[in-house]
Formats: structure tokens, C-alpha cells, sequence
């Protein structure tokens, strides 16, 4: 890919509205300025970050064969997203299929430096999970176990050390233990999937972990009043949490606690599969057989549109979701998709639009129905730029 390298991005800050222009040297914010307004400005936004994407455009990351073009792939279609980092997610299946599929990133990581700039590490989702109905989600149960460090650090060797959280359930014996190593070898820990009690999870969280992965989802569809491991997750003040923002994995109500809750750590995900970015429809997938996506973005198993079969929008499109609903500013939806997801990895883009912050950028444009991604820039270099001429946007090479 021919990198085009950028100076100059001027458009209205996502925070205030008000015409800005950010400067560029070394892949770097070196000045921020305002400048007059004028009419076809776009929107300037710090660059979406997803810790949760299993695939897109029909490319599959956990489905064989396991290939680094697959991951070149979804790399690039979600710059058309606005995507300017993420974890590729690779979900419970057999010990070798996850070992290739680690393997498979780490190879598009090496043979390409744009990736090792965008792709942030591996999110390992599985197979240590609870093994019951409801809280397992759609992974397959013939591959649900205890955790293993042994087996962990084979895959992290084929993954050239890349795996960067993994999510787990604490329900299992040895699992604090686990999660200790883990934080000892620099691998964030996140709750999901789980079943576990108030002591389990209270022993999780003093071993490190930090993370619930998709708060409200994985779970059983009927829980005692409380105690429950949602309530309990709520009340942890270490705890980050992520929710999907598609409009049908969470009611609106829920959105609005765990934001309310966990106010600066509450942080928006996609979870988007492989269907993502296709047109409405039946399809066959090797999890959950054959579903149907909805014209409104909902994907479900066939003749059971109460059972969700994962999520097919992408972050910009829950960015655009939480706004539509009023259920926070668009600045605030912006943020639980950018800047949060990169305070909790550690981070410099945790900055956002700020001198001395990566320029980790985009550029867009809110209509009725959307948020259209015009340009999308990783530190100065563009990404993606929308074939339709964009006023504003200063390219000086």
C-alpha cells in the first residue's frame, strides 16, 4: 500500500464544534489552531479503537483456512469505518485452531508495518469460559475448559507474544491463579462469559483483572434478583466495561446504568463477525448455522429472531447509535469508542485530539441516518479517503 503521508487536517473539533486546524510532524499532533469557518468542513474525531472483532465483509477470523490475508482484509475494510486500531478476536475452538488463527495475525503483523501500527495485540475470547447455557454464548461447548497456562503459553509463542487480553470466566478452580500470570507476563485479564459468584469474581478482580467483556451479554436470558454476576460487575470500581452499542444485544436502559455506573470506564465494542458489512439476508455460518440479517442490522438464527447470532455493526455505526437514542452526546459516544479503549490499553491516542497525541484521526460527516466516514489517518499517514471530494481536509505533503 502507497502511504500517503499528511501536514495539515482542518474540520470541525467533535467536541465543541468549533473549525480547527491540527498539525502534523512525525506522525505526531504538533499544533492545534482555530481557523474561520467555512461551508463543507467535516467533523475531526480521534480514531475508533475495538477491542472486539471477530471478522467483516465475509471474512471470517476464527474459520479456517487461517490466513494472514484474511486479517489484511478486515484490517483494511474497517479503515473504511473509521477504525484506526484494534484486537483481532479469536474465539473458543480446538487447541490447533487457535493456535493457527494467533498465528495467522502474527504473521500479517510481521510482513506488514501499517498493520503493526494499527492491529494492537490478539483478544483471546475463550475457551476459558463457564460451560453452562447462556453464559457460553455461541461457543462451541466441545472446546470449553478450565484455564491452562501451558496451553496459553503455546499459543502466546505462536502468536509471537501478541495476545494481549483474554477474557475468561473465574468460575473455574485455579482461575485467580491464572489470571495472576497472566498480569505478570503484561496480558490484561477480562471477565465474560461467566457464571461465576460474588466471591469468585471478587477473587478475579483482586488477582487483576480489569475488564468485563460485553457486560450484559453472555449471560443467562433469567438471573436471580441478587445476588448476580451482572450486579456484582456493576459494583466493582476496578472494573472497566464494555457494552455493544448495535441497539438489540442491550436494551437502552441497561446502556444508560452502565454508563451512569461506570462513567470514564464505561467503553463501547463491536463484537462484529464476519457478516458485518454484507447485505441483508439468509447466510450459512459454521456458528449457529443459518442465520438472517435483518434490513435494520439485526442478525439472528432462522425462525428464532428472540436468539441473536452475533453483531454486525461496527463502532461507528454504535457511536451513531447511543447519539440517534439521546442517550449520551455524540462526544461521549465518541469517546467510550476512541479515547477510553485507548486509556485502558495504556495507550498515547488516550489523548485524543491533543498536541503531542499520535494523529490517530478521522474525519466525517453526520447525516439523518449516519455517520459517513469521509478520511481516515494513522499517525499522519491516510488510511482510507471517501472517493467523494472533501473541502477542508488539507493534504501538504
Amino acid at each position: 500500500m502507497q502511504e500517503t503521508e499528511i501536514r495539515l487536517v482542518e474540520g470541525m473539533d467533535y467536541r465543541t464544534g468549533c473549525p480547527i486546524a491540527v498539525e502534523i510532524e512525525g506522525g505526531i499532533i504538533s499544533n492545534i489552531r482555530r481557523i474561520q469557518n467555512r461551508p463543507g468542513l467535516p467533523w475531526l474525531a480521534p480514531g475508533l479503537v475495538d477491542l472486539q472483532v471477530n471478522g467483516f465483509g465475509g471474512v471470517d477470523l476464527n474459520a479456517p483456512p487461517f490466513s494472514p490475508d484474511s486479517v489484511t482484509a478486515v484490517t483494511h475494510m474497517l479503515w473504511r469505518e473509521g477504525v484506526t486500531a484494534y484486537l483481532p478476536t479469536i474465539i473458543t475452538n480446538h487447541d490447533e485452531g487457535i493456535e493457527e488463527a494467533v498465528r495467522a495475525v502474527a504473521d500479517a503483523i510481521r510482513q506488514s508495518p501499517t498493520l503493526d501500527r494499527v492491529i494492537l495485540g490478539i483478544h483471546l475470547e475463550g475457551p476459558f469460559i463457564s460451560p453452562q447455557d447462556g453464559p457460553r454464548g455461541a461457543h462451541d461447548p466441545a472446546f470449553v475448559k478450565a484455564p491452562d497456562w501451558a496451553l496459553f503459553e503455546r499459543w502466546q509463542k505462536a502468536a509471537d507474544g501478541r495476545i494481549r487480553l483474554v477474557t475468561l470466566s473465574p468460575e473455574w478452580p485455579g482461575a485467580h491463579e491464572f489470571i495472576e500470570s497472566c498480569v505478570r507476563h503484561g496480558v490484561k485479564v477480562a471477565i465474560g462469559h461467566t457464571a461465576a459468584n460474588t466471591e469468585q469474581l471478587t477473587l478475579a478482580v483482586r488477582a487483576g483483572a480489569t475488564l468485563s467483556t460485553h457486560l450484559g451479554n453472555g449471560a443467562h436470558p433469567m438471573l436471580p434478583r441478587h445476588p448476580n454476576y451482572i450486579w456484582d460487575q456493576l459494583a466493582e470500581p476496578d472494573l472497566w466495561a464494555c457494552m455493544i452499542g448495535d441497539g438489540f444485544h442491550l436494551p437502552d436502559s441497561v446502556i444508560k446504568v452502565i454508563m451512569r455506573v461506570k462513567r470514564d470506564k464505561a467503553m463501547l465494542v463491536s463484537d462484529v463477525v464476519q457478516l458485518g458489512g454484507r447485505e441483508p439476508g439468509e447466510y450459512e455460518t459454521h456458528i449457529g448455522g443459518c442465520v438472517v440479517l435483518t434490513p435494520q442490522g439485526k442478525l439472528h438464527l432462522k425462525g428464532q429472531p428472540q436468539l441473536l447470532a452475533g453483531s454486525v455493526q461496527t463502532l461507528r455505526q454504535g457511536v451513531w447509535n447511543l447519539f440517534k437514542k439521546q442517550l449520551c452526546g455524540l462526544q461521549d459516544a465518541w469517546d467510550m469508542a476512541s479515547i477510553r479503549p485507548a486509556a485502558y490499553l495504556g495507550l498515547s491516542a488516550r489523548r485524543g485530539l491533543a498536541v503531542g497525541a499520535p494523529a490517530d484521526l478521522v474525519a466525517f460527516a453526520p447525516t439523518d441516518e449516519e455517520v459517513r466516514i469521509l478520511r481516515t489517518i494513522k499517525q499522519g499517514v491516510i488510511l482510507y479517503e471517501a472517493d467523494t471530494h472533501m473541502q477542508g481536509g488539507g493534504a501538504d505533503g
